[in-house]
């Protein structure tokens, strides 16, 4: 396994940056599953029950209402 810098760890931050900005939260929370490669993405915390849609690409948006709420990525290394 590589060794990942401090340099390497800065630069993947930002830029996750813009596309995190876009997002209709200021607080948010990314929690990632390796063993299952899925990301989670909750703009509430805690997380809440919603209802959940899948996308044609895999992605499932988690609403409340007509608020989202969450954002589930499936195979979340494959991407980007």
């Amino acid at each position: 396994m590589a060794t990942v810098t401090e340099k390497d760890v800065i630069r993947a931050a930002l830029r996750a940056v813009s596309g995190l900005l876009q997002l209709p939260a200021t607080q948010m929370w990314v929690d990632y599953d390796r063993k299952a490669d899925v990301l989670y993405i909750n703009l509430r915390r805690p997380p809440v029950v919603a209802d959940g849609e899948m996308t044609e690409d895999g992605i499932i948006i988690r609403r409340q209402a007509d608020e989202i709420v969450g954002i589930t990525v499936l195979d979340a290394s494959q991407r980007g």
